[in-house]
Parts: structure tokens; sequence; C-alpha cells
């Protein structure tokens, strides 16, 4: 895995920047499907991503989240705490990958970001956001933080629910992958290594309309949406 992070370096180091954008979302999509594989990881994707720009809306579990969605879908662009910029690696990699950075402890900077957002998807790209603010346990859907769909209403895109959902033999809900409390991003690693069969399901909901519509309403009903999902998976 060591091997691999730093092989994703070299490639964003040498001519990243040259090259065209189906090259750089092929060389995301290859990263981040190895990376699931090198942890023992699969992958299982349903539903489908709708065409050119979109607001991806999913539920928060693990950071293995941005993995996952970049294997299926490596357009997108996600919205990060701004402190991930500034991780070793960590940070290069994100930053190459198009992330758009957000300074949580400054309010007004939150306008900021929906701006950048709303510039991005008018340029038709994807952007992807954890609406919850912090990851869950997997089971349960936090509430949702509303200012950032403002870029999706005020650009006139459609917004696409995201579910993804961590199982493993005998546990549809697998505790495994949480990343919450005061686990470190190594305690949350060495689980993930050494879980059994763990497989990371990506179910992608039809899109939904944002013209016009009022972003609280707007989040709850995507809200919802994944936790009608994912109650769906805990009581088969």
């Amino acid at each position: 895995m060591v091997l691999h992070l730093l092989h994703g370096l070299a490639i964003v180091g040498v001519g990243w920047s040259r090259r065209s954008a189906a090259a750089r979302h092929a060389r995301v999509a290859w990263w981040a499907g190895k990376l699931l594989r090198l942890l023992g990881v699969q992958l299982q994707l349903e539903g489908r991503f709708r065409p050119g720009a979109s607001l991806l809306l999913a539920n928060h579990v693990s950071w293995l989240d941005i993995v996952a969605i970049h294997a299926v879908h490596p357009q997108a662009r996600f919205v990060s705490k701004a402190e991930v910029r500034h991780w070793p690696v960590v940070g290069t990699l994100t930053t190459a990958a198009g992330t758009l950075y957000i300074e949580r402890e400054r309010r007004r900077d939150a306008m900021r970001v929906v701006h950048q957002a709303a510039e991005a998807l008018q340029a038709g790209d994807t952007v992807a956001v954890f609406p919850e603010g912090t990851t869950g346990d997997g089971r349960s859907v936090l509430p949702f933080h509303a200012n950032l769909l403002q870029a999706a209403i005020v650009s006139g895109t459609p917004v696409q629910p995201v579910v993804l959902r961590f199982a493993e033999p005998g546990h549809p809900i697998s505790p495994a992958a949480a990343w919450v409390g005061e686990t470190t991003l190594l305690q949350s690693l060495w689980a993930i290594a050494r879980s059994r069969a763990l497989t990371v399901h990506v179910r992608v909901l039809p899109p939904q309309a944002s013209e016009h519509a009022d972003r609280r309403a707007l989040a709850a009903a995507v809200r919802e949406a994944i936790a009608a999902e994912l109650a769906c998976h805990q009581r088969a």
C-alpha cells in the first residue's frame, strides 16, 4: 500500500497537468480501484451516474468513501476540509484530483465554496459532497447541512444521491469500516485490512431536480432517500 501511495505521487508529479481530462480520470479510477484491491475490499456498483454536471450527495462512513466513488466515477470533485490539503501524501493526491477545500471554522468560507462549486457545475463538472459533515456508523444517516446544495440550485444542476454501504459476512452493515469517535486513521486502516471479505456497495439513486428548490427541503428529501435504502438492507 505504501508503494501504491508513492506510485500515486509519481503519477501526479510528472506531467499531470498536461494530461487530458479523460487521461487523468482514467488514472484516478485505476489508482482508486487498485487501492481497494490491495486492502481486500470488493466493490459493487448499482445504478447509473447521470452524464454531465451533477452534485453528488452521499452518506459518510469512512475515509474509503472517496476512494470507492473515485473508482467508479473519477470525474467527481470532492469538497473536503481544508486541513486535508496539508496532509503528507494524501494532500497532494486530493489536490491533483480537483478537490475543493473549505475552512469549516470560518462561516463565510462556505459561501466562497458554494460559488466555486456552482462555477464547477456550470462548467460541466461533477461535485461530490458529504452533507453530514462527518462520518457516521453506517447504520443511520446524520442530519444534512444544506448550505452547499445552494450551488446546485443556483446553477440549475440536478443532485444525485449516492448510498455507501460497507458489508461483510454476517454483517449487512460492517462495524469494521466505520470511522467514528476517537478511532485514528491507522486504527481504521488496520480494522479494514483485518476484516473478512469486506465489500463496499455504491448504490446510485435517480437524480432529483434542484432548480427553484428550497435547499433545506431538498437536503431532507435526499437524506430520507439514502436512509430508506440503508434501512432496507438492515431489515433484510
